[in-house]
């Protein structure tokens, strides 16, 4: 029986991984759907070869940081308990790549091709694994001072802050360092709206990221055994109130609409294991609020130009989430309790600095030595030619 176990927990997770691994294809979707033409190849191109990245940086030195663990062993090593602690890397890795996967949005159309992946190489292997291993692991001791402090831990099931706000916080440094695209924000106080190039596309991304979302909530449970129906359902409303709201506070836009179902999902991470479904529904309604209401500020107020909204997607609706498990996991409405609001505030906050300074300082060092835009000919070109000699639709512009 121990033997079965063990390898049903090996099927569990590995399918887990499987499914967050084909999550990584929404992300390359939504940004070839969301970014313009001449951008497409590059958009595709950067969420591969930074997942690949992040598999040789995570598995070298990242997975060590967050949990003590090395694979520098031998294979008979390796494989004992059925191969679990692999397929556990495997499953954690495609959470630690989907921060380069999300960074990648914000800093789409002007950001150099090699300098980003020395970034994904220091983030992966060294900035992600700390907060991660703090949250999940224990390390340090943290957790048991803020359960000494506020008497609980901080709770966060499957990385509303470890995952989504440690991204999009990274990403917005990452962004204010580069600069808006050439013509984004003009002089005379005028915009151009550089539109999405493929709204089918950027639907496909959505929906995909949307249906691996449930392998990334639902096996964050990690063993068979602590499986739960109610982070599924949660999941579900969590979507379902994200998509409503961005639909009725974007007023009919596409993009609005199918952002808005990631904005749900996003926020209900933490809590999914504790919120009742109702809770859920409207944690994800109100990120459903957050993200078009700040995605429209930054863009047009503030003239952050974050090309996805990275930021407001993941960073702000990644906050509200972490915070949320506090609020809506609680007994008091409707939740199985064991959180506290304050655990929340302390560890989602620490979660948010220790990105903004991982963000400025990696991305602070790239800018001063190496340079992290690409020139104003290589951009008015477009990444697709100007770094991988190629367009998205190579025989049809040769017969032009």
């Amino acid at each position: 029986m121990e033997a079965l176990k063990q390898g049903t927990d090996v099927l569990f997770i590995l399918l887990g991984a499987i499914l967050v691994l084909a999550m990584h294809s929404g992300f390359a979707f939504l940004e070839l759907g969301t970014v313009r033409k001449k951008n497409q190849v590059n958009a595709l191109v950067k969420i591969l070869v930074d997942f690949s990245v992040s598999t040789v940086a995570y598995f070298l030195v990242g997975y060590t940081v967050a949990y003590g663990t090395s694979f520098l062993v031998g294979a008979d090593q390796l494989a004992a308990k059925s191969g679990y602690e692999l397929v556990k890397f495997f499953f954690l890795l495609t959470f630690a790549a989907a921060i380069p996967a999300i960074i990648s949005g914000g800093i789409a159309e002007r950001a150099r091709f090699g300098p980003q992946l020395m970034a994904t190489a220091v983030i992966v292997g060294l900035v992600y694994p700390l907060f991660e291993g703090v949250a999940w692991n224990h390390r340090f001791g943290i957790q048991d001072w803020i359960h000494s402090l506020t008497g609980a831990e901080f709770h966060d099931f499957a990385g509303s802050i470890v995952v989504h706000a440690v991204g999009g916080w990274l990403a917005l440094p990452a962004v204010l360092l580069l600069g808006a695209r050439s013509n984004r924000y003009r002089k005379d106080g005028a915009m151009s709206a550089h539109p999405p190039s493929n709204i089918p596309f950027l639907a496909l991304g959505a929906w995909v990221l949307t249906v691996g979302w449930f392998g990334f909530n639902v096996m964050s449970a990690q063993t068979i055994d602590k499986v739960s129906g109610l982070v599924a359902v949660n999941s579900l409303m969590a979507m379902v109130g994200g998509t409503l709201a961005a639909l009725l506070m974007g007023r009919n836009d596409p993009g609005f609409v199918h952002n808005g179902p990631l904005a749900g999902l996003v926020a209900v991470c933490a809590g999914s294991d504790l919120m009742h479904p109702l809770g859920a529904l409207v944690v994800g309604a109100a990120a459903g609020v957050i993200f078009v209401s700040m995605f429209t500020l930054t863009q047009n107020r503030w003239k952050i130009d974050d090309v996805l909204g990275v930021w407001p997607l993941h960073g702000l609706c990644g906050l509200w989430g972490g915070i949320a498990a506090g609020l809506f996991g609680s007994k008091a409405l409707g939740g199985l309790g064991g959180v506290s609001f304050w655990a929340q505030a302390i560890g989602s906050l620490m979660g948010v600095a220790w990105a903004l300074a991982g963000g400025f300082a990696v991305y602070g060092l790239l800018k001063a030595t190496v340079g992290i835009r690409l020139s104003a000919e290589q951009e008015f070109e477009g990444a697709d030619l100007a770094i991988h000699k190629i367009g998205s639709t190579p025989e049809r512009e040769a017969t032009w």
